[in-house]
Parts: structure tokens; sequence; C-alpha cells
């Protein structure tokens, strides 16, 4: 029988690993710790115990590292984004760039070359230009407060929802993701709906009128708001919403969504353009983008920016080549990289996202760009070939997944001869540059940081056909 309620005392954090996650050898098994960065001394409670390894959670500290710094946010801790706060700028971009590394040479197993310093942002705070809010009746208690009462007490909160629990929502007052006016569009609701009375969704009883509400805030300075009702109320959807469009004058564009579903996706609902346009733009260097309330764009825009020039340098482009853009979602990457190109085809399987490609081509002036809606594996047969012609540069961007084994073989089979794989996870990236080692060798390697003080990174990957 397994031991319950283990606690390692007094041990030295030596490293960090994968998805931020702390380390330490303990009589030859690796630990992984939450709440904790390398230096630190601390006891630590076991969530998991297996034979090679175990996980667990900082329960004292013992001896601060001289490399913490204080968390700038006072939801720090509790709130599951920006975990990282405790930990230098400089630090975090060292452990990414180690953790790239450690990917591409134990899952990746291919000849590298040099990797090439990790590219990081300018802006670590405010560099979010997209925030989903969740309303809900069940505000997260923290112990403090619940020790203060008898009973426990049922409260509104606007916030995130808590790390691994569904139902409790961290009420939030100032959020350092976005720059204003996002949290005084997020108090302002709150506010007001506290002052009428107006219901919060419940998660668990699936009723409610405040369900969610997402808030872009662009470098173009327009702002789009689309507030998510769990029901239709006419008189008080209209007053909440003539109320923050009092109170926020600067919103350009606000929608409501009525979502009456057991889930928060809006990709199956209409939003309701209640004042504006309907959507927002957004520049990437001098293009510019069209982004309606359900469409998919870099949440860090000027990072996005950067992101995107290491891939069209990576592209090599002269301005003969046809360039297929993988996994194209709204061609953002395609028309990034378009002036330098012959011809750009984009794929995509969603065919809204196709559309908003098509749209955002055009807004750009760019004729040179086709974008199709499908699976790229049944897409890009002989025929598309014939009348599209084969690439000279495939740029493939998948999801945290990676790629289907059946791309990469796609991938190989086309010979394009340079390929310029963007990931988001290079732990899958790896994986699939693996298999792509059959044909390519790995060129160039540059990771970018697109999310201070979280462990997330992405990596940009250059690969050439061999012998060509």
């Amino acid at each position: 029988m397994r031991k319950k309620n283990i606690t390692l005392e007094k041990i030295k954090v030596e490293d960090y690993a994968a998805e931020g996650k702390a380390l330490s050898k303990v009589d030859g098994k690796v630990v992984f710790i939450e709440g904790a960065i390398p230096g630190d001394v601390v006891d630590v409670r076991l969530t998991k115990n297996k034979k090679d390894w175990a996980e667990g959670k900082v329960l004292r500290v013992h001896q601060f590292s001289p490399d913490r710094v204080k968390p700038f946010c006072e939801h720090f801790g509790t709130c599951g984004g920006c975990k990282w706060q405790m930990l230098p700028y400089e630090k975090q971009l060292f452990y990414k760039e180690q953790e790239v590394k450690q990917h591409l040479r134990r899952i990746g197993k291919v000849e590298l070359p040099e990797i090439e310093p990790i590219l990081g942002c300018t802006d670590t705070r405010y560099y979010r230009n997209k925030l989903e809010f969740t309303c809900s009746n069940r505000r997260y208690l923290m112990a403090d407060e619940i020790a203060a009462h008898d009973e426990i007490p049922q409260e509104n909160a606007i916030g995130f929802h808590v790390p691994r629990i569904f139902d409790k929502v961290i009420d939030i007052n100032t959020c350092h993701l976005m720059h204003e006016p996002a949290n005084i569009i997020k108090n302002t609701v709150r506010e007001y709906a506290q002052s009428r009375g107006l219901c919060f969704y419940d998660i668990r009883e699936h009723v409610g009128f405040l369900r969610t509400m997402v808030i872009r805030v662009l470098t173009t300075g327009e702002v789009m708001v689309n507030v998510v009702f769990g029901r239709e109320d006419k008189e008080e959807r209209e007053a909440l919403l003539d109320h923050l469009l009092q109170k926020v004058p600067s919103i350009t564009t606000l929608l409501y969504t009525i979502n009456t579903k057991r889930n928060d996706s809006l990709f199956d609902q209409e939003p309701i353009a209640y004042h504006g346009k309907g959507y927002a733009l957004e520049k990437l260097e001098d293009f510019v983008f069209k982004i309606g309330p359900k469409s998919f764009f870099q949440t860090n825009t000027r990072q996005g920016e950067k992101l995107y020039q290491v891939t069209r340098e990576f592209a090599e482009l002269t301005g003969k080549e046809t360039v297929y853009d993988l996994y194209c979602g709204t061609g953002s990457i395609g028309i990034f990289v378009s002036r330098q190109a012959r011809k750009i085809v984009g794929v995509e399987v969603v065919a809204e996202a196709i559309e908003d490609a098509k749209e955002n081509a055009a807004l750009n002036g760019i004729e040179h760009a086709s974008f199709f809606a499908g699976d790229v594996i049944d897409v890009c047969d002989d025929a598309f070939f014939a009348t599209h012609g084969r690439p000279d540069v495939i740029i493939t961007d998948p999801p945290r997944a990676g790629m289907h084994e059946k791309l990469v073989n796609k991938i190989l089979e086309m010979e394009a001869p340079t390929v310029v794989y963007v990931s988001c996870n290079p732990a899958t990236q790896a994986r699939d540059l693996n298999l792509l080692d059959a044909k390519y060798k790995v060129t160039r390697v540059r990771p970018v940081d697109m999310f201070p003080h979280t462990h997330h990174i992405e990596n940009v990957v250059q690969l050439k056909l061999r012998n060509s």
C-alpha cells in the first residue's frame, strides 16, 4: 500500500522541466514541483508518487532563491495565468530556450544547427489583444475568507476559472495582461450588474443571465466587446449595454450573444452587433486584418509580428516561389509573406476561417493568394498540384497537438525544397521533425517568446530537402 500525504522536507530545487514545473532529485527519484523556482529550499507535499518520479506542491519555503522577484499581480498564486511572475524575465527566457533545446534533442533526435538566441518580448505586461472573462455566481473564496464566515457566502465574480476547479471563478480586480479599457469594461459590468441584482451564471445548474465577456483591445486603438448572456431579457440586456457604452465611450464595436447551450463555445453561435461595425481592424506591419467576434488572431500583436518576421526570413523568398500555407487560419502568415512570393496557396480545415482569409487578402489588395477549405491530406492531390503548382516553400503552423502523421507523410511526398515549421509546442514539433528527418535536414532554429510570465514558448524551424 502506498503511503498518502507524503511530505519531502527541505529539498533544494535544481532546475525547470517542461510545462513550467520546477524539479529536484530525491534519492534518485525526479520530483516535479509546482510553485517553486531553482534555488528555493522547500517542503513539498506529493500529489503523485510513482516508482521513478513524483509530483507535488510547495508546502513551505525555508529559503528563497536569490533569483526570486516580487510578483506584480495581487491575484498571483491563485489565478492560473502568469505563473512565472516570481522569476526575472531574463531567467524565463533562459529556461524557455533550454526547454526547446531539450525537446529537439531528446524527442527529435535529429542533427541540429546552433540554435539561435530566443527572441523575447519588449512588453512583458499588457501584451494581449484578447481576454475572455467568466461571469459566475460561485466566487472562489480564500481560506481566510472561509474561516471568517459561519456560512460560506455564494458571491458573484467576473474573472478567470480557478485551475482544475471548473465551477469556481476568481473575482479579478486588475488584470495586467491587457491595456485599458479592459479592466474598466470588466469592472463597469460587474458594478452595474451588482447594483441591479442581475443573475450571474451558475455553471452547475446552467442558469443565469450574465455568462461570459470577450474583450479585444487592439494596437489600432479599436476596442471590441462581446457580452454573452445565458438567456434573453431584452430590457435588461439593452440597459446594461447602453450603460457600458455611456461609461466606456472608447468601445468601437459592442456585440452580444445569447448562448443557451451547456458549454461556452461560440463557434456555432451568432454574435449580434449592438453598436459599431461588428468587427475590428488590426495591423501587422502595414497589413490590415479584419477580426470578427469569432476570428482567430495572434493574441500578442507586437510579438506576433516578430514571429512572422522570423517565419518570412526562414522562408528565404525571392519573389519567384509558390508558398503553401498549411493550417493557414485567417491567412495571416500567407498574407504577411505575400509580397516576397509569386503565389500563396492557403489550406485550412475550418471553412469560416477560409472566408476570413479571402476577405483579408482582398482588404490588402493581394490578388495572388488563394485559400481552400479542407484537410490538406485530401486537398493536395495531383489534380490540385496541376492547377496550382507544387510548393517551393511550405509553411506549417499546426495547433499544440502538432501535425497528424498523414500530413507529415504528405509533406514528405510534396518534397518542397524548404519547409518552415512554426510551433506553439516544441515537444510535438520535435516528434514531427523526427519523422521529417527521412527527407529533410533542420537548418535553422529560433525560439520566440509570445507569452511572458508563462511557460509557453513558440519555436520556428527551417528545414531543407536533402540533396536539393
